[in-house]
């Protein structure tokens, strides 16, 4: 467990050895509502992004959000995993206990990778960690405005949305991928927020959960190499 700003945060280290570079994952938004109703826990249950960071060779680290997996503290509110899932509060202590991590360990290269609304925030993380060097996302709902309006779901009021957001640095190499059957995020809303420089991959035969770990060992080896030029056509 690490202390952000006001939250706690579950923190779970891959067995890699230390180095310079780290690789930051970011898990979906869980379970926040059901049946028209906040839920009581929101942690994620499927283990995907899990499975994903066992296949990362280098040194990487999980990072949950404040008040799930068990760490609800006076100050957790259901807003949090709710509407103001991306808020400000959110993302300042996710950035805070990332920050103790990267000091710790003496990091100077960080990725941010995010599957579905982990994708939000790491766009969102980008900015506030000067070691960033790189964002991926999966299946990442970029403009939660268009997605919201998509689902015909109320907007998350109290959330920062990446795409009205100041954008990572041109420095920060981006690739967003996007499955070409998700019907939970569509690769139009991906598309739509990704921010300006980045680049979008879209996977025709892929949905919001199948097939990622298929292709994740190619996602990581792509992180090895510059990206080209100019964002690619998908």
């Amino acid at each position: 467990m690490v202390t952000g700003d006001g939250f706690p945060h579950l923190v779970l280290s891959s067995p890699r050895a230390s180095g310079r570079a780290l690789h930051v994952y970011l898990d979906g938004d869980g379970t926040p509502e059901a049946g028209g109703y906040p839920t009581a826990d929101p942690t994620p249950r499927d283990p995907l992004v899990l499975d994903l960071m066992a296949l990362d060779g280098l040194p990487a680290v999980y990072v949950g959000r404040p008040c799930y997996h068990g760490l609800a503290t006076a100050a957790c509110t259901p807003a949090l995993w709710t509407s103001a899932r991306y808020s400000e509060s959110v993302v300042a202590s996710m950035a805070a206990a990332v920050r103790r991590v990267v000091d710790a360990r003496g990091v100077t290269q960080v990725t941010w990778i995010g599957y579905s609304g982990g994708g939000v925030l790491a766009v969102l993380l980008a900015t506030r960690v000067p070691q960033t060097v790189g964002v991926v996302t999966i299946a990442a709902n970029l403009d939660i405005d268009a997605w919201s309006d998509h689902h015909g779901t109320p907007r998350l009021s109290a959330s920062l949305n990446p795409a009205r957001q100041p954008a990572p640095a041109p420095s920060v190499h981006q690739r967003h991928y996007a499955g070409g059957r998700d019907t939970t995020v569509p690769a139009s809303i991906t598309r739509q927020g990704a921010p300006p420089g980045a680049h979008l991959i879209v996977i025709a035969d892929y949905d919001h959960r199948c097939c990622w770990i298929t292709l994740w060992p190619t996602i990581l080896g792509a992180l090895e190499s510059p990206p080209p030029p100019h964002p690619p056509t998908p």
